[in-house]
C-alpha cells in the first residue's frame, strides 16, 4: 500500500502540516529532478549555492517547476518566479534568467494567483501519481498559472496544492473538486476541508485556524489572523482575529506502526493537535457552549 493510500485509510490528520515558508523561489527546470531537487538536478553549483543563502537569508523555500505536460526548448530562458508569503506582503515577481541566477532579482510584478502541484515521483511516487492527474485538470481551467512542482512536503498527502502568494497547502484533492476550490481561492474563499495550513503559520496557530474555520464558517483567506500562541497547563492557547476566537489545543505525538513515506522503511511518528476548547467573543454561539471556556 503507497503511503497516500494509507493514511487515507488511517484518517491522518491533516490540518498543521504546511510545510514552513515566508517566501518561496521557484525555477523552471523541466529535469529529470534528482531526489533532492534544486541540489541534485543539474543547476549550476553557483546558482545552487545562491538559491541556498536566499532560502537562509529570508526563511524560503525553494522549487523547481515545469508546466504540466510541456517539455519547454533547452535553450529557452529559464523562468523564475519570488513569491512573499507574509500577511499584508502578498506578492509574486516574475522575471527570466537566461545566465547566472540573482534570487533578488526585482523582475516584474505577476497578475496571480500560481498554483503548485507536487509531482516529484524520484522523491515519492504518490506525487507523481496523484499530482499529475491533478495538475493537468487545472492547467486546463487556469493555463499559465499552474506548475507542477519538485517535493513540497508531507508525501502521505498526496496530492499536494500550494495556492500561492498566501502559501495555503492542500492534500488530497480529487481532481474533479479542484476547478472549483481554485476559482474559490480566486475569489477570496478556502475550504477548509482539504486544507493542511498556511505556510507563514506554525502548526500549532494552522490547526488552530482549522477548527476556527470550521467551527464558525470563517473561509476568507484573510481570516483568523494569528494574535498570540500561549503555553498553559491545559495546552497551547491560540488568540486569532477577524473573527475574534480562542482555540485551546492539545498537542500529541503517536506513532503510527507504519512509514509515512514510500520511500521510507521505519515505522514512524505524527503530530498531531485535538481541540479542547473554542471560545469566541459572541457567547450564545452554539460552538461555545458544547465545549468548555477557556480561562
Amino acid at each position: 500500500m503507497r503511503c497516500a493510500d494509507a493514511a487515507d485509510a488511517a484518517g491522518d490528520p491533516r490540518e498543521g502540516t504546511a510545510p514552513p515558508a515566508e517566501q518561496w523561489f521557484l525555477l523552471e527546470h523541466a529535469g529529470p529532478w534528482g531526489r533532492i531537487a534544486y541540489t541534485q538536478s543539474g543547476l549550476d553549483a553557483a546558482d545552487v549555492q545562491a538559491l541556498t543563502a536566499w532560502a537562509r537569508r529570508t526563511r524560503g523555500r525553494v522549487l523547481l517547476v515545469r508546466r504540466p505536460g510541456r517539455v519547454p526548448r533547452s535553450d529557452a530562458p529559464r523562468r523564475w518566479f519570488r513569491i512573499d508569503s507574509r500577511r499584508g506582503r502578498e506578492e509574486i515577481r516574475a522575471g527570466h534568467a537566461p545566465g547566472p541566477l540573482t534570487p533578488d532579482a526585482p523582475g516584474e510584478r505577476f497578475d496571480g494567483p500560481l498554483h503548485l502541484v507536487c509531482t516529484h515521483g524520484r522523491h515519492d511516487t504518490c506525487c507523481a501519481v496523484r499530482g499529475r492527474p491533478l495538475a493537468a485538470v487545472l492547467n486546463a481551467t487556469r493555463p499559465g498559472h499552474v506548475w507542477e512542482c519538485s517535493h513540497v512536503g508531507g508525501c502521505r498527502f498526496a496530492a499536494a496544492l500550494v495556492l500561492l502568494p498566501h502559501g495555503f497547502t492542500l492534500a488530497g484533492l480529487p481532481p474533479d473538486k479542484a476547478p472549483a476550490v481554485i476559482d474559490a481561492y480566486a475569489n477570496g474563499r478556502l475550504d477548509p476541508q482539504w486544507l493542511r495550513g498556511r505556510s507563514v503559520d506554525p502548526p500549532v496557530v494552522q490547526a488552530a485556524q482549522h477548527h476556527a474555520r470550521t467551527a464558525l464558517d470563517a473561509l476568507g483567506v484573510d481570516a483568523l489572523r494569528p494574535v498570540s500562541v500561549t503555553n498553559t497547563t491545559h495546552g497551547q492557547q491560540v488568540v486569532l482575529a477577524d473573527p475574534d476566537v480562542t482555540v485551546l489545543l492539545h498537542e500529541r505525538h503517536t506513532a503510527t506502526g507504519r512509514p509515512l513515506t514510500c520511500a521510507s522503511t521505519e515505522p514512524g511518528w505524527m503530530r498531531t493537535f485535538d481541540l479542547v476548547a473554542l471560545h469566541t467573543t459572541a457567547t450564545s454561539r452554539p460552538e461555545d457552549r458544547d465545549l468548555p471556556t477557556i480561562r
